[in-house]
């Protein structure tokens, strides 16, 4: 899966980087490549089925794969 990010300088150096599709979805690095890093990992974690997502009142939760 390609996801687009914004990669941006940070004030006090390194780097920040979000996904503007996933709000919240931010992360930051003192490299680029460590940012890069951070931000999969916050992008695995921001995917990741929550216990709590998996309550409905009515309906079902289906899984599908992207």
């Amino acid at each position: 899966m390609q996801v687009r990010v914004i990669l941006e300088p940070s004030e006090d150096g390194g780097f920040t980087v979000r996904i503007p599709s996933l709000p919240g979805c931010v992360s930051e690095g003192y490299t680029r490549e460590e940012a890069l890093a951070n931000i999969r990992e916050a992008l695995q974690l921001y995917l990741e089925p929550v216990e709590d997502d998996m309550t409905v009142a009515e309906g079902e939760v289906v899984e599908i794969g992207v």
